[in-house]
């Protein structure tokens, strides 16, 4: 007898099952599936599939599930089971705050302290954002559009910073996919590219204004989705017309 496909055949088995590594390589796994949307919002995990399929006892696969509870992106229902958290809109809205402020105020330090191999750097990686625009690469555009916030921060050496803006990230860049369309690749290019053009200007007010207004514009363009599909947003149904602007100044 046939047995039936595993529904997490996207789900890769870690390389090593080595003793002490085990939960956190099934936390990482579950993590990135979850916030590339290979796991939906709202989707039941069936726990034994995920075992059967990553080659791990229940143990470790209970252990991730409550990292990642932790994490904002797992809700654990007591006789019910498991399902991948909706995402919050009201916690998203409070993330791309903190990144305002901390990125605009990096970008503000940055200007006219940077060398010319971060120039370079973030020249390539804008080349490489435009190749990913052209053939709809959106995959290859989030990550180059990650490495290019992260190369402000590098620059400044400002370790802590981007220690709070990683314990951020999971859920922001899950629901930032939600939006990734050819029109907001284009979109956030030509952001980058400003930001970018205003360090090499020297002028701090431009770059800290086109920071503010990529963030503005990104968490805009999510409160609207958030109203078209309230289904995968644990309080979408609730956002009212006012709280369609970005409003933090």
């Amino acid at each position: 007898m046939k047995s039936e496909a595993s529904p997490y055949q996207f789900l890769e088995r870690p390389a090593s099952l080595a003793r002490g590594t085990v939960t956190t390589d099934v936390t990482n796994i579950l993590r990135d599936a979850i916030v590339s949307l290979a796991l939906r919002p709202g989707e039941v995990l069936d726990k034994n599939a995920i075992c059967d399929q990553l080659g791990v006892s229940r143990f470790p696969v209970s252990e991730a599930f409550s990292r990642l509870q932790g994490e904002g992106l797992v809700d654990i229902l007591p006789q019910r089971g498991s399902i991948v958290s909706l995402v919050r809109i009201a916690d998203v809205r409070e993330y791309m705050l903190i990144r305002k402020a901390l990125e605009s105020e990096a970008v503000r330090a940055l200007v006219g302290r940077h060398d010319d191999g971060l120039i370079a750097d973030l020249r390539r990686n804008l080349a490489a954002q435009r190749a990913a625009v052209e053939v709809d690469d959106r995959s290859g555009f989030h990550a180059r559009d990650l490495e290019f916030h992260d190369m402000l921060f590098d620059a400044m050496r400002f370790a802590k910073v981007r220690v709070i803006i990683e314990s951020a990230r999971a859920n922001l860049d899950r629901a930032r996919r939600l939006i990734i369309t050819p029109r907001r690749l284009a979109l956030s290019l030509e952001e980058h590219q400003q930001v970018f053009e205003a360090i090499v200007a020297g002028d701090t007010g431009k770059a800290v204004a086109a920071m503010r207004g990529h963030i503005d514009s990104v968490m805009a363009e999510l409160l609207v989705f958030a109203r078209q599909r309230p289904d995968i947003f644990a309080d979408g149904d609730v956002l009212s017309d006012e709280e369609d602007a970005f409003p933090f100044g």
